[in-house]
């Protein structure tokens, strides 16, 4: 029996085959040589621009731009990727709207800014594209450093210090590289498998090697790591999902939003990834409108996307707001789950409505759901440590912990807000602490 958007329960294929490809096609197209020059031709070129001041990896932003317009764009890519070697990727993930072209002058004048990120991906494609890696290795240093985890603040270490001459192995848990890049971010904004043929590319530098399906734990503990190499870095990420604490919370068809994510960023038919009828997501991150956006792509009759403080809370941008809202996702907010119901899989997930304060009100919201996905924050997993600030790992400096020796930095250190873009500079700059560290270079 087909299915559609009114099947009830979690099943497959409730769209067209063409339908799927329509859908997940890609979120921002990338400019063309025209409409990069005229985009290109709106940059005031500002001194001192608020907009590198704005960026996590203080890339040269009017630079890279002037290289384009003067029909350069091999050397505006590299001008991006000294200071951020995954600037392909972050043109694609990152919250341009908040940070570089929220401070762009055209912004604050006109309501327009320059197109930052989409000339930052015009660049940085028209270079890899031509398979060119930009930077070669200096001489061997004959040090060798281990780098747990390949996701962006592990890549971005790696690269840089082979780019210094050090020898790098990048041990990860999965059996691909990329981190959140891979399995983590909505499959609509990298489409065409751009974070494996950026892995890829940034493996051109040599001196990196990647053993996958190893996990820090009994097999591979942090000490055999120190033991091995002279320097560790720790980019492991945060593995652990927070619990759902409501009633009911362990029934069928309640799942982790960045599973789902994940399977679907796996999956070579979009077609045979289930999807319920009625879809709750609750969170109020990135996480959660990238579940919630999907799951109405992959033709879920109801998405409701539930937060249990205002939208001005929300840890994503009002243009993701927008994005979800524009597809057809209901947002609620001030409402804390309460209970799930149903008879072994859920059926129905009831809510407090709470005010400011996060007290409730005494009324209450009871949706329809046949598939919940939790996204309320992710947990760091792992035994033998270095010292935690909270629940991450303290950093002092460019990434240096409590231990000897061992660095740490993107989403498992404290301190950073959890961004593909941070989590690169935090990369870059724990590879030129630890290269001073070897070398006594300064």
């Amino acid at each position: 029996m087909s299915s559609d958007a009114f099947t009830p329960g979690i099943v497959p294929g409730r769209m067209a085959d063409e339908v799927y490809a329509e859908r997940f096609s890609d979120l921002h197209p990338r400019l063309d040589d025209h409409e990069a020059l005229v985009a290109a031709d709106r940059c005031y070129f500002c001194h001192d621009a608020p907009c590198v001041t704005a960026c996590p990896t203080d890339i040269d932003i009017p630079l890279f731009i002037r290289q384009i317009a003067t029909g350069t764009p091999d050397a505006a890519a590299k001008t991006i990727l000294s200071q951020n070697i995954m600037g392909g990727m972050c043109a694609r993930v990152c919250p341009t709207e908040q940070l570089c072209e929220e401070a762009c002058v055209r912004e604050m004048a006109e309501g327009k800014p320059v197109l930052i990120g989409q000339l930052q991906r015009y660049a940085t494609d028209h270079l890899q594209e031509q398979g060119i890696h930009p930077f070669s290795r200096a001489a061997v240093t004959g040090k060798s450093v281990a780098v747990v985890g390949a996701g962006p603040a592990g890549l971005s270490c790696a690269h840089r210090l082979a780019m210094l001459g050090h020898d790098v192995v990048v041990y990860d848990a999965a059996p691909k590289a990329g981190g959140l890049n891979e399995y983590g971010i909505a499959t609509y904004k990298t489409v065409d498998g751009y974070a494996q043929s950026e892995v890829d590319w940034l493996l051109k530098i040599g001196g990196i090697t990647i053993e996958y399906d190893k996990p820090l734990g009994d097999d591979m503990t942090l000490q055999s790591l120190r033991d091995a190499h002279d320097a560790v870095f720790l980019a492991i990420g945060l593995g652990g999902v927070n619990a759902l604490e409501a009633e009911g919370a362990d029934k069928d068809g309640v799942l982790d939003a960045v599973d789902f994510i994940a399977d679907l960023r796996q999956a070579e038919d979009f077609a045979q990834v289930p999807v319920g009828r009625d879809v709750v997501v609750i969170g109020g991150g990135m996480t959660a409108v990238d579940a919630a956006v999907q799951a109405k792509l992959l033709g879920a009759l109801n998405v409701t996307l539930v937060y249990r403080r205002g939208r001005d809370r929300m840890n994503t941008s009002v243009f993701e707001q927008d994005l979800a809202a524009s597809k057809g996702v209901r947002i609620v907010t001030h409402a804390v789950p309460r209970a799930v119901i149903g008879n072994g899989a859920v059926r129905e997930i009831e809510f407090d409505y709470v005010d400011a304060a996060m007290q409730p009100t005494g009324q209450t919201l009871r949706l329809a759901a046949d598939q919940v996905f939790r996204a309320i924050g992710q947990t760091l997993v792992g035994d033998g440590l270095p010292e935690l600030d909270g629940r991450k790992i303290k950093v002092t400096g460019a990434g240096r912990t409590s231990m000897e020796g061992v660095w740490a930095g993107g989403d498992c250190a404290a301190g950073g807000d959890d961004l593909t873009v941070t989590a690169v500079a935090e990369g870059r700059d724990a590879a030129m602490d630890i290269h001073e560290a070897l070398t006594g270079a300064a």
